[in-house]
């Protein structure tokens, strides 16, 4: 492999030609595979925010007497925009998190398509840092400084091991420590519920049933593009342990070894209505947002610590899609990511498969609300199934003639190409947003495997009930106008 140094501020890194891992993490004078979804949507991070943290988290019971934790997400749009002009929105929903003692207060993206816990520190000078919640390390009592091979080092110590991490278009340089991080607000934990624990020869205590330790990657350099647009402050990682550098950095897996109290489990729903709050639920999945069963799908090659699913074939309007006809071709379910990701060799074609002429060329119309060809997943003992509405751009898009001045009016495919090199193949699909919407999905970490059952959302009735409750649990944050899209015309 090639390698090159480069210069960040004042610290020398050595960089390899990753081969195989999609993200590296260079630390100075070692270097380790990072992989990260280089398809996720969005890596950012947040500003204060006006809902009443303390009152988000619900606790339920589940089945057999299961006491189950559910967070509310935020909802934030992000305009993508080409020739001045707003062509789609991409969508990140996060929630809340408390990391240290005392508790500091946080919020991010649950990324089923990465494996660290990220968050900005209180060192970090960059701009985008600014803009943002910051953790204080002089403030917590529980926070252990280490090196990248888990050795203690004094917190006061200048020179630390740091990370950099490339995501997208963006860059973190970070530190790590070992530190406590809850779901829950300490007012919310029950005393019967700590638990004490032994790390390195010293008692730890678990303030309670949602908290776990593990290590953490404290930001001290975070690039403008694309961190200082979006509202969370960072993310937590709930890809399998395989994805993690170590299994102290794999937040479920610390709280699988180390807490009694909760189910390795958790399940995301994600509401169609903005008015109803996402959820991602702790200890198991939430049995009022499913209709039916859940039906498994056991995780494909565990080993590469994505949730990754094999895809026995895919029907487009019914007709076989020959790339995955072989039963090569896998998905990832990927809460981080807002559209259904396509192999990039087979973007083009799929595009025009799901391509639909529209009669009387309208004046304006949403094109999630006109027919479609329906895309089918194969997935061995059940098959889940994509309308219209789930995959489609709302805007359309005129074509007119030049020579004739005959126009079409087409509704496209909002699609985005995936090309995950050696690591997962050049047949990977990418499970979004649009499949998320439609199905419920509940992550069992213990059985390494996925669950699937139509998503249920609340009736209008439920909805008013909810609104004249009290004030929300949530925030949505850049939501477009309710008006239909206009469509973009183009002359040929």
């Amino acid at each position: 492999q090639d390698s090159r140094a480069r210069d960040l501020g004042a610290r020398r890194y050595r960089t390899v030609t990753p081969t195989e891992p999609l993200h590296y993490i260079f630390f100075r004078g070692n270097m380790m595979p990072l992989r990260a979804l280089t398809a996720s949507a969005v890596l950012a991070f947040s500003a204060p925010r006006a809902v009443d943290a303390l009152a988000r988290a619900r606790l339920d019971i589940g089945n057999g007497d299961r006491e189950l934790l559910t967070v509310p997400l935020d909802k934030q749009y992000v305009p993508v925009l080409r020739n001045n002009r707003t062509v789609m929105y991409k969508t990140a929903y996060f929630g809340d998190i408390y990391v240290g003692t005392p508790a500091q207060h946080f919020s991010v993206v649950f990324d089923t398509g990465s494996g660290h816990f990220i968050v900005p520190s209180a060192k970090c000078a960059s701009e985008s840092c600014q803009l943002h919640r910051t953790y204080e390390r002089s403030r917590s009592s529980s926070a252990v400084d280490m090196d990248h091979d888990g050795l203690a080092v004094p917190a006061d110590t200048e020179e630390r091991d740091q990370v950099s991490v490339a995501f997208g278009t963006g860059e973190i340089v970070g530190e790590f420590a070992l530190e406590t991080a809850c779901l829950a607000p300490a007012s919310a934990q029950s005393p019967t519920q700590h638990q004490e624990i032994l790390e390195n020869g010293t008692t730890v205590t678990l303030p309670g049933a949602d908290c776990t330790r593990l290590r953490v990657v404290f930001a001290t350099e975070m690039t403008s593009e694309p961190f200082s647009a979006f509202e969370f402050d960072g993310v937590l990682g709930l890809g399998l342990e395989a994805l993690a550098l170590d299994p102290e950095f794999s937040f479920m897996g610390q709280m699988t070894r180390l807490n009694r109290f909760r189910e390795s489990s958790f399940g995301v729903f994600v509401s169609v209505d903005d008015r109803v709050a996402s959820e991602i639920t702790f200890g198991g999945h939430d049995e009022r947002r499913v209709s039916g069963e859940l039906q498994w799908a056991d995780v494909h090659k565990p080993e590469l610590g994505y949730w990754l699913l094999r895809i026995r074939s895919i029907t487009i309007g019914g007709e076989p899609l020959e790339l995955c006809q072989e039963g090569e071709c896998t998905a990832i379910a990927d809460t981080g990511t807002s559209l259904l990701g396509v192999p990039q060799q087979a973007a083009q074609h799929i595009h025009w498969l799901l391509a639909r002429n529209v009669d009387g060329d309208p004046e304006d119309l949403d094109c999630r609300t006109h027919p479609g060809p329906d895309i089918v997943f194969d997935l061995g003992d059940f098959s889940i199934t994509l309308k219209a509405e789930d995959y489609s751009r709302p805007a359309g898009l005129r074509v007119i003639t030049n020579a004739t001045n005959e126009t079409q009016f087409i509704c496209r495919a909002q699609l985005l190409p995936v090309d995950e090199g050696a690591t997962l193949g050049n047949k990977a699909w990418i499970l979004g947003e649009p499949v998320l919407r439609r199905f419920y999905t509940a992550y069992d970490w213990a059985r390494s495997r996925i669950g699937f059952a139509p998503a249920v959302q609340p009736s209008a009735e439920e909805v008013e009930a909810m609104l004249s409750a009290g004030p929300p649990t949530h925030r949505v944050v850049g939501a477009p106008d309710a008006e239909t899209p206009t469509p973009t015309v183009v002359y040929i």
